[in-house]
């Protein structure tokens, strides 16, 4: 995964919550790399509502980052 996170820097709020989806979801990729058990565990928190609100959480506080780094998005032209 070389160079995929270039930047904190989004133009919009929008681009910076799209980033932070995807920092949790590349989060999940690292921890368990093996695509055939992440797709095995898949149905087991799909049908979790604990497990749906901390995934939630985690955007939540990745987005926050996000933010930060974008000054809140107040300077942007």
């Amino acid at each position: 995964m070389a160079d995929w996170l270039p930047t904190l820097r989004t133009a919009t709020p929008e681009e910076g919550y799209a980033l932070a989806v995807k920092l949790a979801r590349v989060a999940i990729r690292m921890t368990q790399p093996d695509a055939a058990v992440r797709e095995r565990l898949r149905p087991e928190y799909a049908e979790d509502s604990g497990a749906l609100i901390a995934v939630s959480q985690v955007v939540a506080t990745h987005f926050a980052t996000v933010a930060a780094a974008n000054d809140y998005w107040r300077g942007a032209p």
